[in-house]
Order: structure tokens, then C-alpha cells, then sequence
């Protein structure tokens, strides 16, 4: 009778430290985990390209081409009433309007200046006076900016379906 009190209290103790143990483990990985907002489908980092990377693959798109591909940019501005859209920066003169698969989801609308991983599809588009006008009201621009506006004009776009970024 004494040995089973003994055994019985040994794996009692046994059952709360390994259970102690096994949260610290899940807390250490939970933190590693929430450093990064991801969203959409998982990027694979090995075959990411850099901004000037990017920048050259599209100089060989054309309206209507496309390449499925991921890369690295610091965000210039996101849509103000949704995280829809941002718009990413190839170099100080070149900016990619990126835009999610299906809208499954967002981007946090505070994420300026942040670098992020997109994979996705890219491609050359026209974007209509009306739609330049729409995503201008999104980031904020003032009236006068929006009726400034007058033509359509081809702009580097990018269809992310998948996006990740250091928090």
C-alpha cells in the first residue's frame, strides 16, 4: 500500500512538471509565431527575389503576361478603410499595387515603411481614371489629387496569395 501512495504521488509530480514543461515549450514557439503577421497561402523564402530583382522581371512583362513568383519590398501605402491593397516600392520611382487573391484577407492598415514577402501572381495592367480615383480616395489623397486624375495608365500589379511581414 505504501509503494502505490509512493508511485501514485511520483507520477502525480511527474504529470505537473511535464505538463509545466510542455506549456513554457508551446509559449516559447507561440512567441516566435506571433513576431510575424502571415496571411494567405505559406511563402516559400527560399525563392524569394529582391526588390531590383522584381523590378527586372517585370521591364519583360507586357500588358497580359504574367509570372507567378515572390519577392521582398518596403510598403508605401495601404488602402485606409480595409488593408485591401498596399502599394510596394521596387525602387524610389517604382511602385508594385499589390492586391489579395480573392480578398481571403487583409493587411493591417498601420504597416508603412515595413518590409513584406508576397508570393503571388505578377503582371502589367491598365487601370482606369475611375479606378485610379477609387484607390486615391482609399490611401487618403485629397479632392483636389482625385480630380487630378485624368488618364488611364499601365501600372505594375501583383495578385498576392500569400503575404508575410516581421511585426
Amino acid at each position: 500500500m505504501r509503494n502505490l501512495t509512493f508511485i501514485f504521488v511520483f507520477l502525480l509530480n511527474f504529470s505537473v512538471l511535464g505538463t509545466g514543461f510542455c506549456q513554457e515549450a508551446s509559449n516559447s514557439a507561440e512567441k516566435q509565431t506571433n513576431q510575424y503577421f502571415k496571411a494567405g497561402a505559406r511563402i516559400n523564402v527560399e525563392t524569394i527575389l529582391s526588390a531590383g530583382q522584381m523590378q527586372q522581371n517585370y521591364r519583360d512583362l507586357k500588358p497580359g503576361d504574367t509570372v507567378e513568383v515572390g519577392f521582398k519590398a518596403n510598403v508605401n501605402s495601404v488602402c485606409k478603410s480595409k488593408g485591401c491593397w498596399m502599394k510596394v516600392a521596387l525602387d524610389k520611382d517604382t511602385e508594385v499595387m499589390v492586391k489579395f487573391k480573392d480578398y481571403a484577407f487583409f493587411v493591417p492598415k498601420d504597416i508603412e515603411g515595413k518590409m513584406v514577402t508576397v508570393s503571388g501572381l505578377a503582371y502589367v495592367e491598365e487601370i482606369s481614371v475611375e479606378e485610379q480615383r477609387h484607390y486615391a480616395k482609399d490611401a487618403g489623397c485629397t479632392p483636389e489629387e482625385i480630380k487630378a486624375i485624368v488618364k488611364p495608365k499601365n501600372t505594375l500589379s501583383f495578385l498576392a496569395d500569400g503575404v508575410k511581414f516581421k511585426k
